[in-house]
């Protein structure tokens, strides 16, 4: 069982930046790839961004490249989120997922979630 938790979440104007936390509960977190989810209000749930166990390979969501960088820390097991150049339809609740299996997280399939953090980018 490994247990998530997300940090960071906020209110921010247009053109801001923000940065998520996600901390694992477990060493075994480390064994995972790791990624971010997002669900805004009447949507489903969609891919964000993910990061290899390892560290080495990345992914990102068309709609976020060039703003959003994912970064995972494995001695303390915690992958980052940082966020630039906000919009307001960046608005959501922002999930972190792990899965051992790098496709299956793709394709938004995660073993643990946490609990979420919202993200509301103003006008």
């Amino acid at each position: 069982q490994v247990q998530l938790v997300e940090s960071g979440g906020g209110l921010v104007q247009a053109g801001g930046s923000l940065r998520l936390s996600c901390a694992a509960s477990s060493r075994t977190g480390t064994r995972y790839h790791m990624g971010w989810f997002r669900q805004a209000p009447g949507k489903e749930r969609e891919f964000v961004t993910a990061i290899t166990w390892s560290g080495s390979t990345t992914d990102y969501a068309d709609s976020v490249k060039g703003r959003f960088t994912i970064s995972r820390d494995n001695t303390k097991i915690t992958v980052t989120l940082q966020m630039n150049s906000l919009k307001p339809e960046d608005t959501a609740v922002y999930y972190c997922g792990i899965n051992s299996v790098w496709a299956r997280l793709r394709g938004g399939v995660s073993q643990y979630w946490g609990q979420g953090t919202q993200v509301t980018v103003s006008s």
